[in-house]
């Protein structure tokens, strides 16, 4: 008997829900309750474990009562950098990264893409995104508890005695490229180029990753591969957790244009579109839509401030960072309640001001002319897709203060800005 193409379908979704929930069984910790003298530090597992705290009248409270008290700056930050591809995410991971507190993880979820659904991170299909959200929520938290042992389950090949080289930009984490999880680099060195950290570090050690993780007061992950705020909500809410999110955003136009130069293959079409100034009529044109959705569903859930993300977000324009990098960096740093140490403010003003050097023109490089690098990509559309783009993303563009062009003229002169003054105030 010869199975339908739906069938088949059908089978490959049920076998993958199958290896999540296999995962997830033998690498769950249990949920317990241990008593502490302080509510700080409520979390799961390796000294962070789900606490319950003696109240007066001897009864035992656990979490949930706890996380109503008031944070204290002795308590775990937990940042989450949500953004899209190109919109700028690796420059503002680098804004935590520098920073000599703070644990800072570079896309792990990248490993859960490629271990479920490789190539259909992006599907709108209910049940592929269903599965991605589901394990990358896991994951996250688990690794704001320094469990990177669970990370482990989504390595290939895994790692074995909890050591691999197959970590995912493992070179752009100074904390992996640092005693003691390398000796070979000082704390000076690790500001180097990922691909020198990776030769000279080797094998990636879990467990001394773990180590790092725990003794620094913070941990931070930049990811792209959650497309809304609201699929978050879990890990908010969560009062093992103290996670705050800054979303990142830019203009739909200008990562229109970087991922065109950076995604070759991927892009191809559009690349063909620019060059020959004729729209290719098998075009995907939901590269372009599903990000302005998203974009703006988001958005949408952050400002209206609900009630679960009080003093939890901050939605991020690039263009406002690239203009005043310094000033907006301090702005985020006192949301998140940290001190913005003197690493930070000189890598700033190390790369942000541009750079000759070969490196500063690798397509994930963060040395930048910033402030002129904001509004290039005007330069570097034809008005026509530039058009195209404005319609499908009107909306978002509104939402976000971006003004739209109505003339090539217009497009390429860059003396008037397409970027309106506009406040977005963190939610407290």
């Amino acid at each position: 008997m010869q199975c339908s193409w739906k069938a088949v379908i059908l089978l490959a979704l049920a076998s993958i829900a199958i290896q999540y929930t296999a995962i997830r069984t033998f690498t769950a910790k249990p949920f317990q309750l241990c008593p502490v003298s302080s509510p700080v530090n409520c979390g799961l597992g390796l000294g962070l474990g789900l606490v319950g705290q003696e109240a007066e009248g001897g009864e035992l409270r656990g979490c949930e009562e706890i996380s109503n008290f008031s944070y204290n700056a002795s308590r775990k930050t937990h940042v989450l950098i949500l953004a899209t591809t190109r919109s700028g995410s690796s420059f503002v991971g680098q804004l935590f990264n520098q920073h000599q507190d703070v644990f800072y993880l570079f896309e792990p979820l990248y490993h859960v893409q490629t271990a479920l659904i490789p190539r259909l991170s992006h599907s709108r299909n209910t049940v592929d995104r269903r599965v991605m959200l589901g394990a990358s929520r896991d994951l996250l938290r688990s690794l704001y508890d320094c469990d990177l042992y669970f990370l482990e389950s989504y390595i290939k090949p895994q790692p074995a005695n909890h050591s691999t080289d197959k970590l995912f930009r493992r070179g752009a984490s100074r904390a992996l490229c640092s005693p003691p999880v390398c000796d070979a680099h000082g704390p000076a060195e690790a500001n180097g180029d990922e691909g020198e950290c990776v030769r000279k570090c080797a094998f990636l050690n879990m467990t001394l990753a773990a180590e790092a993780c725990r003794e620094r007061r913070h941990v931070a992950i930049k990811t792209v591969r959650v497309p809304e705020v609201s699929n978050l909500r879990a890990l908010v809410e969560d009062p093992r957790l103290n996670l705050k999110v800054v979303q990142l955003v830019r203009d739909p136009r200008g990562i229109l244009a970087s991922r065109i130069e950076t995604f070759r293959d991927t892009y191809r079409l559009w690349r063909i579109w620019r060059a020959t100034g004729r729209r290719p009529y098998n075009l995907d044109l939901t590269q372009l839509s599903m990000m302005c959705e998203d974009f703006l569903s988001s958005i949408t859930t952050g400002l209206s401030r609900p009630a679960w993300l009080r003093g939890r977000y901050m939605l991020v324009r690039y263009e406002d960072l690239a203009r005043s990098p310094l000033q907006k960096t301090r702005e985020i740093y006192e949301f998140l309640g940290l001190p913005m140490d003197k690493n930070v403010a000189d890598w700033i003003q190390n790369n942000t001001r541009g750079s000759s050097d070969l490196s500063a023109k690798h397509k994930y490089g963060t040395v930048r002319d910033s402030a002129a690098n904001a509004e290039s990509w005007r330069l570097k559309l034809p008005y026509d897709m530039v058009d195209y783009t404005q319609t499908v993303c009107q909306h978002t563009l509104q939402e976000l203060g971006y003004k739209t062009v109505n003339s090539s003229e217009e497009l390429k002169n860059l003396s008037i800005t397409l970027i309106e003054e506009k406040t977005f105030l963190p939610f407290l």
